[in-house]
């Protein structure tokens, strides 16, 4: 079959919307059911709509459209469906499908064009943008334009979920391979990201740090790009195809013991190249030997022998927040306790429904900001009641989110990853290699 065909599998399949039963088990781990209590807006309700669509008794309209992309693809009605829903591979598909068959404003498809053809893809222009909004930021000129109000309600609530850069970017990095004292006990690739390259370079650098520090050889290939996942949420597949082929072309065949992430949305993508590229003759068997190697730096690490001897008290109170699409994607959630349960020192208090979505979902923040500043004022209200002192998770975009959470909802909490605690445990210096 010809990659140009592809296309006819980019909306929801018969054999997928006839799992669901409709018996209503994942309507309270649907977190915009919990907050509207909107049939329509629960998995159940989406998969109906999906449905009547699919079958020609409902066209794409305005109200189909805004009920699927209110859906943060969080997968926790995956977790709760007995009948075994692959409910992201649904709403996937039927954004996909949207795509296809609406025209959006000139304005929106040229900013889409933007983000999602020319800057996530691109090491060059994800640089540029990164040292201006760094020259933005350490200049003073962020803090004026906030003093003097210039930004409009709506900017100024999407501006304080903007990352800060992180100079130097973590792309000097590419093309070397960095070796543990003494021999190596394993040999891993390092995927780094496109935005965390910018916006992350220190979690990058302390997510090598930690793998050298347990026996990893870790290479971080040169010709390595993003991942995908946020085309996918998009519905911008066929891009996210070719991101997908130009990463398998760059790791597959290194010879690797385990291609590494250090985000949770980034790996349930990565171990799902498999799927995305089923339907590609030149690549489907490929994806699957891809999909295979993929770990979460969390699963690898508590698969391993953990250098626990090198680890230096870390006297502190913290409670974990689960990455819904480490926990309800990727199946992985004993694997971030056990480490920072390895820990000397550290306390870990358990929040209640610390798996619910916190708001973040990639862009979704940024999308239906309203809707995701609720959801993160739930959650730390969770937070909050544990008395923690550091949340901590296995996810970028969450660590954005709930640090967002702390400046308006929070008690002074400090937000982290996994693997900076370890990071910290082992005596972080400041440089890698």
């Amino acid at each position: 079959m010809a990659v140009s065909e592809l296309v006819n599998f980019d909306k929801p399949q018969q054999v997928d919307l006839d799992r669901c039963v409709h018996c209503g088990l994942c309507l309270n781990a649907c977190p915009t059911y919990r907050e509207l209590r909107v049939e329509m807006d629960s998995p159940r309700g989406r998969i109906y709509q999906m449905a009547q669509v699919s079958s020609g008794a409902a066209s794409i309209s305005p109200s189909y459209i805004e009920h699927i992309e209110l859906c943060l693809a969080c997968r926790g009605c995956e977790t709760a469906c007995p009948s075994g829903v692959q409910y992201g591979r649904l709403v996937e598909a039927a954004r996909a499908e949207i795509e296809t068959k609406i025209e959006r404003p000139w304005n929106v498809r040229l900013l889409r064009w933007f983000v999602f053809q020319k800057l996530l893809p691109s090491k060059l222009n994800l640089g540029i943008v990164g040292t201006l909004l760094y020259f933005y930021q350490a200049s003073g000129l962020k803090k004026l334009v906030r003093m003097l109000g210039f930004l409009p309600a709506r900017m100024r609530e999407v501006e304080s979920l903007a990352p800060e850069i992180e100079s130097p970017f973590f792309f000097g990095y590419y093309g070397r391979v960095l070796t543990p004292e003494g021999a190596p006990r394993h040999r891993v690739a390092f995927m780094a990201g496109c935005i965390a390259n910018i916006s992350f370079a220190r979690l990058n650098e302390a997510t090598v740090r930690v793998l050298l520090k347990n026996g990893c050889e870790v290479s971080i290939p040169r010709t390595q790009t993003c991942c995908g996942a946020l085309h996918l949420h998009a519905g911008i597949r066929d891009t996210a195809r070719e991101l997908a082929r130009r990463n398998i072309d760059a790791l597959l065949d290194g010879e690797y013991d385990a291609i590494v992430t250090n985000a949770g949305g980034c790996g349930s993508t990565l171990k799902e190249y498999g799927e995305l590229l089923e339907h590609d003759p030149a690549y489907a068997e490929k994806a699957r030997r891809f999909s295979a190697l993929v770990k979460d730096v969390n699963e690898f690490l508590a698969s391993v022998e953990l250098n626990v001897q090198d680890m230096k008290a870390q006297p502190m109170t913290v409670t974990y927040q689960d990455s819904c699409h480490l926990a309800h994607g990727q199946k992985i959630r004993s694997a971030p306790r056990k480490l920072l349960n390895a820990v000397p020192g550290l306390q870990l208090r358990e929040m209640p429904l610390s798996d619910l979505c916190c708001g973040s979902a990639g862009i979704y923040n940024v999308v239906h900001t309203g809707m995701a500043m609720a959801l993160l004022r739930k959650k730390m209200d969770s937070v909050n009641g544990t008395g923690a002192q550091v949340i901590v998770t296995a996810n970028p975009g969450c660590m954005l989110q709930l640090a967002a959470g702390v400046q308006k909802f929070g008690q002074g909490q400090k937000v982290a990853h996994v693997v900076q605690i370890l990071d910290e445990a082992y005596g972080k210096p400041t440089r890698v290699g």
